[in-house]
């Protein structure tokens, strides 16, 4: 089922480039129409927005009030209830203990100099319709702005016919402020810049579809995003002491998400990499979504089998998965040799969908290789900070020759005038 590749040097180069070109930059039509959508935004507010959303959606934009919410709730599985509550309150226990703060200290230049750490004031969550509605994104999205406090959550969702009671519960006891079933690039250019309504925020995060992340990439710069996902991946080291068992489900669990899903395996044991493809056929057999697996495997997957646990995981780090797991002897062993993962999973015992759920850090993460350069979500993402200076008159005077060097060596003489004139006699 998956194909299996002995590591020489170019074999898996191929494989990596393969799964870059996966990752390729939205098709030009799609962005030419979020841009579109966008601009006739901007000029037209509300108006175009309902227009949009008519078109696409069938139905206008509305707000979502707190008796509907509430009905959502009562309508889930009192079990899936407390298992959001649960996930809910360990990323809550996660993010508070990330929260930074604001400091001041004396500078060896005798003056006060910090930072001062603010909220953002309004926050933009976006959640798919349809098969793609998971609460437990509104959860991973919503909760870490709640604990940074920020002042206004806004959920935005598509206006379906019937919206998503889970997605509605999550929003309620992630503490969202405002729930408006509104979607589409229409929706992204709603909360860019403000149509009736629906208020324009300060940054916008959560998972869409191609015109949404077209979107999102056109409006930032007006306004801060998360990320611009791409496919989902998983990428598991594994060592002779793996149960072919666990690792085949493991891959499995991220193929079902996307034909674009990208599963691979690196492993010093080439007898584990063939059995762990005979277990991802026979798993594939009684699992719901096999079309979607086997197509996601099939042009996405590999295993590859390399010389050794050190090469696996250079090679890992030159691919900066999403996920990543390492299932080996001693995972923590290899943990110091990571560098660019999203997040890493040790041992057995902690399979990716823990982390999807409820283990407490974010399952927002970045895709496509960006692990090299981006961070996890997080409770920072909804901060920023303000640098505060503070001297006195002997404390600026030790420094005064030197500011007004700086300043005449780069030719701005009001510069240094502002710095001469309060020692002047």
């Amino acid at each position: 089922m998956i194909q299996i590749v002995t590591a020489d040097g170019v074999s898996e180069q191929r494989l990596i480039a393969s799964l870059k070109a996966r990752a390729a930059a939205a098709n030009e039509e799609i962005s030419k129409t979020a841009a579109a959508i966008l601009a006739d935004v901007r000029a037209r507010g509300y108006e175009a927005v309902r227009e949009y959303s008519l078109r696409f959606d069938r139905a206008e934009p509305r707000e979502i009030g707190p008796e509907e919410l509430e009905a959502a709730r009562a309508a889930c599985a009192p079990e899936l209830t407390a298992a959001m509550e649960h996930a809910a309150a360990n990323i809550r226990d996660y993010n508070e203990k990330l929260l930074t703060h604001s400091r001041e200290w004396t500078s060896p230049d005798g003056g006060r100099v910090g930072r001062i750490v603010r909220a953002l004031d309004r926050v933009g969550v976006y959640v798919p319709g349809g098969t793609a509605a998971y609460p437990s994104s509104v959860l991973m999205n919503a909760v870490p702005a709640k604990v940074a406090g920020v002042r206004e959550v806004v959920m935005v969702t598509p206006p379906t016919e019937n919206l998503n009671a889970a997605v509605l519960a999550a929003a309620q006891i992630a503490g969202v402020d405002r729930v408006i079933a509104v979607g589409g690039a229409q929706a992204v250019a709603a909360l860019t810049y403000g149509a009736g309504f629906i208020p324009r925020v300060d940054k916008l995060v959560g998972p869409g579809n191609a015109f949404v992340a077209a979107a999102k990439r056109l409006a930032y710069g007006t306004l801060d995003i998360d990320m611009v996902a791409g496919p989902s991946e998983v990428l598991v080291i594994a060592d002779d002491s793996a149960d072919p068992k666990f690792v085949a489900a493991d891959l499995l669990s991220q193929a079902e998400h996307d034909r674009l899903a990208s599963p691979w395996l690196l492993t010093d044991s080439r007898t584990l990499a063939e059995a762990v493809d005979r277990e991802m056929a026979r798993q594939t057999g009684y699992l719901s979504r096999s079309e979607i697996m086997e197509a996601s495997v099939r042009d996405y997957g590999a295993a590859i089998v390399c010389r050794d646990l050190t090469a696996c995981v250079e090679l890992a780090n030159l691919v900066a998965p999403e996920h990543l797991e390492i299932v080996t002897r001693a995972p923590r062993d290899l943990l110091g040799g990571i560098r660019n993962a999203g997040a890493v999973f040790l041992g057995a015992w902690s399979p990716e969908p823990l982390g999807d759920y409820l283990a407490g850090p974010d399952h927002v993460l970045p895709t496509s290789g960006t692990a090299r350069f981006f961070s996890p979500l997080s409770v920072e993402a909804f901060l920023k900070s303000m640098s505060v200076i503070e001297f006195d008159r002997e404390s600026l005077a030790g420094l005064q020759e030197e500011i007004i060097t700086f300043a005449r060596a780069e030719h701005l003489t009001a510069h240094a005038n502002s710095i001469a004139v309060r020692f002047e006699d």
